[in-house]
């Protein structure tokens, strides 16, 4: 086995505009926004840039040299790294991921930390990168002793014309036969994009199964104390908006989708991988329509929880005010009955002092026991019964 290459990647959602915001930040040009040029100027020299240029290619990006890594950030957030074998592929890995995770994801983390805030459900994701092993004259006994010496079981072998691809857990190798180098890193930069893309989908698939279920604990519990509604309307209204935001982020995935799956076609370098990329494409579109229709099936049981509660609320703030009437009442009646049966003008005395004093404590102990019983008072919440198997 000949070892020539070791990728690793990730992608989020980016576009034209913030590369151009990445390219000025690498050539060291002041941010025209609020942030502290000192970070920024920390952060780009802890990432050791010896070079940078912007490639128009299929897609623009930015074309980094640092140290042994060659870095390439794509206009669609597609960020691939990758390093020369050093004849100790563990060590190879380390350093790739020390300088994603150490010296460019806080950079970048930065750079775009104004704006519309992640909510802590997608925050502190722990992100399992795939790791590419460029190779020729590779046999697959060798490829089993190498995922064995990573504590890995071959998950998958395809031997197609011009190359070999094997899968692992986290480690791919795909030997060159046919093809050259160039063609291998497009392929490794599309299945890169397609697993990172698949990831964030399943990603989605689980928080709506994790929301979906806080919410039912909340709409399916029967009765609520009324000191308990604004609580629970409150986290109700929190999942709303993380909902909403993740909706919005599945929206814009269509367009990367589709974009790369043009760009497929009229890329020479990938004729070599067309019908597996484009399977691929295809059924990643089908995912993509499939989480689409759950998350509008859970924003819509969202909204009609919020709108169970927003009507709990009311009816909470009503009993309130009712008992804020009576206590009133009464301390209205006992004036009137004091005014209607004074026959001399009022006087000031121990007595009568008394008398205010212990008809305010009155007033107060009658209006604490109407506040308790109110917030006591159980509510039944309207069960909300949506079909959810699908």
């Amino acid at each position: 086995m000949n070892i020539e290459k070791v990728y690793i990647g990730g992608w989020f959602q980016r576009t034209r505009l913030h590369l151009s915001e990445i390219y000025d930040f690498t050539r060291g040009y002041p941010s025209p926004i609020a942030l502290d040029n000192d970070k920024l100027n920390s952060y780009r020299g802890n990432m050791n840039i010896d070079s940078v240029e912007l490639v128009v290619d299929n897609l623009e990006y930015i074309y980094l040299k640092t140290g042994v890594i060659d870095l390439r950030i794509f206009e669609d957030g597609l960020i691939i790294l990758e390093t020369y074998h050093s004849h100790d592929l563990q060590r190879d890995i380390d350093i790739l991921t020390e300088y994603y995770e150490r010296r460019l994801s806080p950079a970048l983390k930065y750079l775009f930390s104004l704006g519309a805030p992640v909510p802590k459900e997608l925050a502190n994701i722990k992100t399992v990168y795939p790791y590419f092993v460029e190779t020729t004259d590779t046999e697959p006994e060798r490829v089993e002793q190498l995922f064995a010496e990573f504590s890995q079981g071959n998950y998958s072998t395809e031997h197609k014309d011009g190359y070999d691809l094997y899968r692992a857990d986290t480690l791919y190798v795909i030997n060159r036969r046919a093809i050259t180098s160039e063609d291998a890193r497009r392929f490794i930069e599309e299945k890169i994009f397609l697993k990172e893309f698949r990831g964030q989908l399943h990603r989605y698939l689980n928080l709506h199964r994790t929301i979906w279920e806080e919410i039912a604990k909340v709409n399916e519990c029967g009765r609520l104390r009324g000191k308990d509604i604004p609580e629970h309307k409150e986290r109700i209204d929190c999942y709303a908006k993380t909902i909403s935001f993740i909706a919005t982020r599945i929206d814009q995935m269509d367009t990367y989708l589709h974009t790369r799956q043009k760009i497929l076609l009229n890329d020479n370098r990938l004729i070599s991988f067309n019908t597996e990329l484009a399977y691929h494409h295809e059924t990643m579109s089908d995912s993509l329509d499939y989480v689409k229709d759950i998350w509008n099936l859970t924003q819509n049981y969202v909204k009609t929880a919020q709108k169970v509660f927003t009507e709990l609320v009311a009816k909470s703030t009503n009993n309130s005010v009712h008992n804020l009437t009576v206590v009133t009442s009464m301390g209205v009646g006992a004036t009137l009955i004091g005014l209607f049966t004074v026959t001399d003008l009022p006087t000031i005395s121990w007595f009568s002092m008394s008398y205010f004093i212990a008809l305010a404590f009155f007033g107060y102990m009658v209006n604490r026991i109407l506040k308790i019983w109110s917030e006591n008072k159980s509510y039944g919440i309207t069960h909300i019964d949506v079909d959810k198997d699908i």
